[in-house]
Parts: C-alpha cells; sequence; structure tokens
C-alpha cells in the first residue's frame, strides 16, 4: 500500500505531469489509508556556466541568493500541493541542495517513501545525452522502492 510518496519537481509544468495520477491514485485508495504526499525540489549550489571553446570552473551562488531560491522553492512546493490539501491529503514539502538523483533517491530513503512518482522529460539523442536524465538515474540506483515513471506531454509551440 502507497502511503508516503514522494514527488520530485523541477518547477516545469511538465515536472508537474506525474501529479494528476498520485491524485488519481490517492483517490481510490481507501479512506482508512492515510497517506502523506511529500513534494521535493532539488536546487544546485553552483551557477550555471556555459562559455563555448574553453573550460569554466565552477561558481557557487551566493548564500543570499542560495537562500532566495529556498523560500522561492517552498513557496512554489505549497502552491502545487494545495490541490492534494484540498482533497484531505497530507502534503510536505522539502527543499534540498545537490545533484538530483541523488538527492531524490536520499530523500525517498529518509522519508521511508513507498512510491517515488516522477515525469521524464522525454529527451532524446544529443539533447539527452548533454543533460543526462535524472529519471533514469533514479531509476537504476532507486533500491527496492517502487518507481512511477511519466512522460512529460511536449510543449505545443505557440503559432
Amino acid at each position: 500500500m502507497y502511503e508516503r510518496i514522494l514527488v520530485p519537481l523541477d518547477g516545469s509544468k511538465e515536472g508537474e505531469s506525474a501529479l494528476p495520477y498520485v491524485e488519481n491514485l490517492v483517490s481510490k485508495l481507501s479512506s482508512d489509508v492515510k497517506v502523506e504526499v511529500t513534494l521535493l525540489q532539488v536546487t544546485s549550489r553552483l551557477e550555471p556556466r556555459v562559455v563555448s571553446g574553453r573550460a569554466v570552473p565552477d561558481i557557487a551562488y551566493p548564500e543570499k541568493q542560495m537562500e532566495e531560491a529556498r523560500k522561492k522553492a517552498i513557496d512554489y512546493l505549497n502552491k502545487t500541493g494545495e490541490a492534494l490539501r484540498s482533497k484531505g491529503v497530507a502534503v510536505a514539502v522539502k527543499v534540498v541542495v545537490g545533484d538530483a538523483a541523488e538527492e531524490i533517491v536520499k530523500a525517498a530513503e529518509e522519508i521511508n517513501s513507498d512510491l517515488i512518482a516522477m515525469s521524464t522529460h522525454g529527451r532524446s539523442g544529443l539533447s539527452r545525452w548533454a543533460f543526462g536524465s535524472v529519471t533514469e538515474k533514479v531509476l537504476r540506483h532507486g533500491g527496492k522502492i517502487p518507481i512511477l515513471t511519466l512522460k512529460a506531454p511536449r510543449k505545443t509551440e505557440k503559432a
């Protein structure tokens, strides 16, 4: 039975595409089952830098900027969790700093998660090679925790 569900979110609409499935799953469980959904966002301490033609050392965000990002992530997660809360689901939010895949697996273990539900952005080819796949890494390193992966709908181009 799924009583503790971890839903990693990256702030994108594609990342949120797992939420309707989680809501549906929770609604089908017996009212005797108390479910807690933990919404997780992983932030990076390193500022992304792209300079073509030469290696550039990583630069850490200043502490003040990290705290602002943390507050913004907590606000986002709380707002995103409102739909679940309105259905009587206990929702916890967690923001951590580090490598996304590693921190997702770590958080799942810490909360003794019964399920990780996450979307995949569906990258392939060169894009997947360049950016990697957080979902794929979680699948490889998630241990015995069941992982529900959902392919996010593709962004539609505006005419």
